[in-house]
């Protein structure tokens, strides 16, 4: 794995938020009534939804572009005359 890990981590990360905020939300809209929603367990459920997001990063993000491996250049020749 040859990646920018900063910029993995960037895409890793808002790839695990927008994950937390999807599972949160559904939380919200399953339990109807605000007052009738289990607070801890949606943000448990979405907690264990943002970890399991960054794993699976782990494999690999289509946002994030492999880096070349450098080419090793051969030192500059000095032209025959």
């Amino acid at each position: 794995m040859n990646w920018d890990w900063k910029e993995w981590a960037i895409a890793a990360l808002i790839r695990a938020v927008k994950t937390f905020a999807q599972s949160f939300a559904s939380c919200i809209a399953v339990g109807a009534a605000l007052e009738e929603v289990q607070w801890l367990r949606a943000l448990s459920v979405s907690g264990v939804a943002f970890v399991l997001s960054i794993l699976t990063s782990l494999a690999g993000l289509p946002e994030v572009k492999k880096m070349e491996p450098k080419e090793e250049q051969p030192p500059d020749e000095e032209p025959e005359e």
